[in-house]
């Protein structure tokens, strides 16, 4: 499985474009479409724009701490392509948008400064030039009104004309008069049905749902799976997995099944390296060191289990201490009832019991620590050597794979203790219950009693006789330590785990995107997924077809076409497809085709229909905006209907 490296955006700053340009001349056209993602500027009859960058403006704090503050030190505005870094002013981005529709027009003034800069143009004097602008769907009248105030007050623009991106990137297309638009944006999805040339607008219906959610989605899936790298995950790096990787999953269940394979996820994950620091890997030693170096370890952990013995040594001693004076008083005849309840002990029989338990345990201890004084040096390396040599009756290689099983057995044997330890010290487990109804069951003090347990002094009883258990068998580490050491004499396979965690360095800064590749997607047609109590876009369709007769129903799905940022995610036709063929009757007839270009159309689209006599009928002078107001607009078939704003009647103004 090849692994990527993971793509961050790549923005270069605009450079400032020559002006006036001499294919164009002082009487071009600026078109802009001034889209929720991208603004994309230029002049007509140009085969692309001249500009194209984030909708977004970053104004860096002041250091209010700071009172007097040079000029030249105070951070300056950036926007558009001039943030060559966005995660680093993530926190200072702003736009001029609310969703889809434009609403602070102060951070709209500073783009339009930033566009004509770019272009050249001194927009003191005002902008000589018409200008052709891109608007939502609907655009509220208000906000209509200030932008043509913002355009013809600010920079005294002779002309202006608005038009729709979804209905611009159609016309670019030539597509037939009647047809359904679907068009993806970066916060909304609108069903556009157009019959004669001319929008529905009475069917039209739009989705909340858009890229950003998408990316939004899939940032937040990739930081829960990956929480260690949640700041490595950024929302920009999420944005180039999404168009990189993601895809409209042709039947989202069967894929989940599909991605719930083992064989088709390694066939089909996309592993992404996240950058990170290279360790550099210690010099290989030789053989005689690392046997020393084991010798070193094997003493250090001879003194740690020696001073464990000395440490439960003396807590054996002053628990027998204790137990001896009880037993003295007893025989004295004194009254030892709650001197037994605070050992947890019923009578003097058991008393002696306990005596007898700790006197051998303390013996026991005794020994070992007297053990190794007998060894000397020379015996500790002579048993060394001999554990460097198989025995006479086995080969290399059987012996070799006989402690390979051996240390594998030691490893499971003390992984399934660690669990049981866990288990038992949690009070709701299933050992933990168990273990604690036997406990219950021995200490019962009449049938039929059965109240071991409710009290917390029960649960310190059971504690207390859980607590030989806290560490591994001192033998056990012995042969594991053995294991290790002959495995690496003999055994060219044997990896160490700590060398080979630090040598797989790169794969713990590793992204597995697999079944978030069509996870994120599907939310333009299951917004559910993301808790939107919004239809998804097959419904949406439906709804929207089932608003029309048969006779033009069937006109409108034959031309179905898809624009939008969205529409460049793979499978979207495919799977546009299918919901068509289950939503429609057998044998149907419908077509769906995608833009040409489905992020640049829209704006090729406005370009050449500057050239039209359409547009020329359609500009707003500055005489029309004074006359008219800011919210009026010439109609056309590009661009949005008219709807007056009721005007209110004096008398009624007087009445309120």
């Amino acid at each position: 499985m090849d692994i990527s490296a993971i793509e961050d955006l790549k923005i270069i700053p605009d450079v400032i474009q020559p002006y006036p340009d001499p294919s164009v001349g002082r009487e071009g056209v600026i078109v802009i479409d001034n889209g929720s993602f991208n603004c994309r500027v230029g002049w007509m009859l140009k085969e692309k724009p001249a500009l194209i960058f984030r909708n977004l403006l970053a104004k860096p704090r002041k250091d209010r701490t700071k009172k007097d503050i040079d000029v030249a030190t105070v951070p300056v505005t950036q926007i558009g392509n001039d943030i060559v870094n966005i995660e680093a002013m993530r926190l200072q981005l702003r736009t001029q948008f609310d969703r889809n529709v434009v609403t602070h027009y102060n951070v709209q003034e500073q783009i339009f400064d930033y566009i004509f800069t770019k272009l050249g143009i001194s927009s003191e004097n005002g902008v000589p030039h018409k200008v052709m602008i891109t608007e939502c769907l609907f655009n509220p009248n208000y906000c209509r009104s200030l932008m043509s105030e913002l355009l013809f007050e600010c920079y005294d623009i002779p002309g202006l004309s608005y038009g729709v991106d979804s209905l611009f990137s159609f016309y670019s297309n030539q597509r037939p008069k009647n047809g359904l638009i679907i068009a993806t944006g970066y916060h909304t999805t609108h069903v556009v049905p157009v019959m004669n040339g001319r929008i529905v607008v009475e069917n039209i219906r739009r989705i909340n749902i858009g890229g950003s959610n998408m990316i939004a989605f899939l940032h937040r899936c990739l930081q829960l799976k990956y929480t260690f790298h949640i700041n490595a995950i950024t929302l920009s790096r999420s944005e180039v997995l999404l168009h990189k990787y993601g895809e409209f999953a042709y039947d989202y269940m069967e894929a989940l099944q599909n991605w719930a394979s083992l064989e088709y996820y390694d066939k089909n994950v996309k592993k992404i390296q996240l950058p990170f620091n290279q360790t550099t890997a210690n010099p290989t030693l030789t053989t005689e060191q690392k046997f020393e170096k084991k010798k070193e370890l094997s003493r250090r952990l001879v003194e740690i289990n020696a001073r464990r013995r000395e440490e439960r040594l003396a807590q054996d001693e002053e628990l027998l201490l204790q137990l001896q004076q009880l037993e003295e008083s007893a025989e004295d005849g004194d009254d030892i009832r709650e001197a037994l309840a605070e050992h947890s002990l019923k009578d003097v029989g058991e008393l002696k019991r306990m005596i007898s338990t700790v006197n051998s345990r303390v013996d026991k201890t005794r020994q070992k620590m007297n053990a190794p004084t007998t060894t000397s040096s020379q015996q500790i390396q002579s048993d060394a050597d001999k554990l460097l040599q198989p025995p006479p009756n086995m080969t290399v290689a059987e012996w070799v794979e006989e402690t390979r099983r051996k240390r594998d057995a030691i490893i499971d044997k003390r992984q399934a203790r660690r669990q049981r330890k866990q288990d038992l010290a949690k009070r709701r487990t299933a050992a933990a219950q168990e273990r604690m109804r036997i406990i219950s069951h021995l200490a019962r003090k009449e049938k039929g009693s059965d109240d071991f347990g409710m009290r917390d002094e029960d649960w310190d009883v059971y504690k207390q006789i859980s607590r030989d258990e806290d560490s591994d068998n001192e033998n056990e580490n012995e042969r594991l330590l053995e294991c290790e050491i002959i495995l690496k004499q003999y055994d060219a396979t044997y990896e160490d785990p700590l060398m080979a965690m630090a040598g797989n360095g790169a794969e713990l800064y590793q992204l597995h995107v697999g079944v978030e590749r069509i996870r994120a997607p599907e939310i333009l047609f299951q917004p559910s997924i993301i808790g939107s109590y919004e239809a998804g876009l097959a419904e949406t369709i439906d709804f929207v077809l089932k608003l029309f007769p048969a006779n033009q129903r069937s006109c409108l799905v034959e031309n179905i076409f898809l624009t939008g940022g969205c529409a460049q995610i793979r499978g979207l036709k495919e799977r546009l497809s299918r919901e068509m063929r289950e939503m429609l009757p057998f044998e149907a007839r419908f077509e769906i085709e995608i833009a040409r270009d489905p992020i640049l159309d829209a704006w090729h689209g406005a370009s050449k229909f500057c050239l039209t006599e359409t547009f020329r009928q359609s500009l707003i002078t500055r005489a029309l905006y004074e006359e008219c107001g800011g919210e009026y607009i010439k109609e056309h078939v590009n661009g949005n209907v008219y709807f007056p704003t009721p005007k209110i009647a004096d008398d009624q103004e007087m009445g309120s």
